[in-house]
């Protein structure tokens, strides 16, 4: 009777551990499923795509990809950033060495012009910013090379960019765009607030706000913004008095207010997308034209596969008045005949989107 009633008791424990384990294993699997299904909401992996656009686009080929645009609005002479990046994100030693492009926008058939030809340096174009002042225009240019990340400085004379100097710095770690507010001044911000690559991982799938923007003032640099999901495009208002940033991740764009003295940045407003923004073109009226997202994860393996097609998307952010903007959907397509839009560049009525792997651009004709 002593051993029945010992068994019992062991049997009756083993089931209570037993059905514990069982209600563990469950609740682990709900929360982690839940945590998957919130990642692949977030992401934008469950919206439907329903393309549109009322006019034309003619695809521009001749580029190894079209990661970031700008347009002098004076003479309608568009920049475009070129770069052999997916070569260069997988790893391999083989990659075509990139360029800047120069397309007349005011040309009757414009044509691609490498600005770049006489540049000797390993070249891996990323951001970019046009500064005009009185003396002439520069072209600002985020560059990753073998031994580090810099700012490319070029001067535009005769149709050439002709290489002035690179700037880097220790903090200046994850640089991805940048907008120079004088002949060596600039902003430029850190996609990532990780320098490992173990963490930068962790930072993007757990969707941590750790990015940041960096303000250089010609001879040092220093934190002026932190706490960005994915900073990535960056661009200015015309009176220069408005910074704005694009989190990716965080699928908003951050106004700041810039003290022109000091460089220092105040976050005044956030705009929210609900859709991944890449870059930030702004027009002659100071509206935000915006390259984005919209399936964050669709992107991530289109940015391994390009067979795994991602959705183009372009928003135009109008600004009211100070504070007060209204978003509308320009473009949106599945991934045909572009994919993974990165910038929006307007010109008149003429609009130009990148892709940050497709070897082309599309030249687009807006409706009036």
């Amino acid at each position: 009777r002593w051993m029945d009633t010992t068994f019992t008791v062991r049997k009756g424990s083993n089931m209570k551990f037993f059905k514990a384990a069982i209600i563990t294993v469950i609740v682990l699997v709900l929360v982690v499923g839940g945590l998957m299904v919130k990642t692949y909401y977030d992401a934008g992996e469950f919206k439907e795509i329903a393309p549109h656009f009322n006019a034309e686009c003619k695809a521009i080929s001749g580029v190894l990809s079209s990661e970031d645009i700008t347009v002098d609005p004076k003479t309608g002479m568009a920049f475009i950033s070129s770069a052999d990046r997916r070569t260069q994100w997988s790893g391999t030693s083989h990659v075509q060495k990139g360029a800047i492009y120069g397309l007349d926008l005011k040309a009757r058939d414009p044509k691609l012009v490498n600005l770049t030809a006489d540049f000797a340096e390993e070249f891996n174009p990323h951001g970019i910013g046009l500064w005009i002042g009185e003396n002439g225009k520069s072209l600002f240019v985020v560059n990753h090379r073998q031994d580090g990340h810099f700012v490319e400085i070029f001067d535009f004379k005769n149709n050439r960019l002709i290489h002035r100097e690179s700037i880097e710095g220790v903090l200046m770690h994850s640089p991805n765009d940048v907008i120079p507010v004088g002949p060596r001044a600039f902003y430029v911000t850190n996609d990532h607030g990780n320098s490992s690559e173990l963490g930068r991982v962790v930072e993007e799938y757990l969707q941590l706000a750790r990015s940041l923007v960096l303000y250089y003032d010609g001879n040092d640099f220093c934190i002026v913004a932190e706490g960005l999901a994915y900073s990535n495009g960056i661009n200015l208002s015309p009176n220069g008095s408005t910074v704005y940033v694009a989190a990716t991740v965080g699928q908003k764009v951050c106004v700041y207010h810039r003290e022109k003295g000091t460089g220092d940045l105040k976050l005044r407003h956030t705009i929210e997308l609900g859709t991944g923004p890449d870059n930030i073109e702004v027009d002659e009226s100071g509206n935000l034209w915006i390259g984005c997202h919209p399936k964050l994860l669709t992107f991530v393996k289109y940015s391994k596969d390009p067979q795994e097609l991602s959705p183009s998307q372009v928003l135009k952010v109008t600004v009211q008045k100070p504070d007060s903007y209204t978003v509308d959907e320009i473009y949106l397509n599945s991934g045909e005949p572009l994919s993974g839009s990165s910038v929006a560049a307007v010109s008149g009525d003429t609009m130009l989107i990148g892709s940050v792997f497709d070897a082309r651009v599309l030249l687009c004709t807006l409706s009036k």
